[in-house]
């Protein structure tokens, strides 16, 4: 692996002059911070959502059928630090982004009973904007002392979700074990800042539970995740396997409304590698907690259930730290023996 030194002095003998000294700046950028892209592990996030499982976990539609939801995923946070240079002065990095996704998923409950589960599959489209902006301030004495800002505003299709799961439900307990493969087919591009797909396979095997209070009108859920990644062959970078951990409690007010907490940790448990990554091993970890609700109301014969989530971050490494925030609407299409 290609250390900051060495990358740092390579530079400096092979950009001189005048015309050397952005791309020097910029050669800098790339020894500190990772290429990539913006909502990947490479750039200080990852596949997996955080935070998109909560309330009913583990819950599956109670009948067969074709079900349409779209979660609404918003994300805004910052990531800075600085390195001392071995030739003196330092460098100081800043990374504000704002992440905008709509992830239309259509469901299938079939009516195949496996291992004494519900069967089922979905599909999910990925949309979205990364609104990112990098600021490096390069000082070196009596040689430069400058800085640079870098900002990309894009929209652009993401990778493709399928996923495949199978349910277990009791009166009043739930469990679901459910396997995703992200496929690298969205708009990517290597040179930019900005990018929604993550250009590489991922894989995440996630089992989650629900237990229901009936007496109280308490629900608990919890959901534990491991995430594998494939190499992103334009950076040659192969982000580490990640662990993700979610839960929430809520209380049912009534039959139509409920709120509560959510909460989620991620900690990545192998390093990153390949040629790409100039920060070694670079593992993230990140917590987050919120307040939440969740209600159904009918149009017509349909029902419609929404959920609302809010998280704040903390005890942030190697990532992006802020706030994140889910709207999700869901509706039956279909089900057998008439119109939901």
């Amino acid at each position: 692996m290609k250390s900051f030194t060495d990358c740092l002095r390579s530079l400096v003998r092979e950009l001189a002059g005048v015309a050397g000294c952005a791309a020097l700046i910029t050669g800098m950028m790339l020894c500190v911070v990772p290429a990539g892209s913006a909502v990947a592990a490479e750039g200080g996030s990852s596949f997996y959502l955080l935070g998109q499982r909560g309330q009913g976990a583990a819950v599956l539609p109670p009948v067969e059928g074709v079900f349409f939801a779209v979660p609404n995923y918003y994300y805004s946070g910052d990531a800075s630090g600085s390195r001392s240079l071995p030739i003196g002065g330092a460098v100081s990095l800043g990374l504000d982004a704002d992440i905008f996704l709509t992830l239309p998923t259509v469901i299938w409950i079939t009516p195949a009973d496996l291992f004494g589960g519900d069967l089922g599959f979905s599909g999910t489209f990925v949309y979205g904007q990364a609104d990112l902006s990098a600021t490096a301030a390069i000082s070196i004495p009596e040689v430069i002392d400058t800085t640079i800002d870098l900002a990309d505003d894009r929209w652009a299709t993401g990778d493709p979700v399928v996923s495949a799961f199978l349910g277990w439900h009791g009166e009043n307990h739930h469990y679901l074990l459910t396997t995703s493969v992200n496929i690298p087919a969205g708009n990517y591009d290597v040179g930019r800042l900005s990018n929604v797909s993550l250009n590489r396979w991922a894989g995440d095997i996630t089992a989650a539970g629900t237990w229901l209070f009936p007496a109280n009108n308490i629900e608990l859920s919890g959901a534990t995740g491991i995430t594998f990644n494939g190499k992103n062959d334009d950076t040659k970078y192969e982000t580490g396997t990640e662990l993700h951990l979610e839960a929430a409690a809520f209380y049912q007010f009534t039959k139509t409304f409920s709120a509560g907490l959510n909460g989620y940790y991620y900690d990545q448990i192998s390093a990153d590698s390949g040629s790409g990554a100039t920060l070694g091993d670079f593992e993230g970890r990140v917590g987050g907690i919120g307040p939440g609700l969740s209600g159904s109301f009918m149009v017509g014969p349909a029902p419609v259930a929404w959920s609302l989530k809010y998280y704040h971050e903390f005890s942030v490494k190697n990532r992006l730290e802020g706030d994140a925030a889910w709207l999700t609407v869901s509706i039956p299409l279909w089900v057998p023996g008439g119109a939901p």
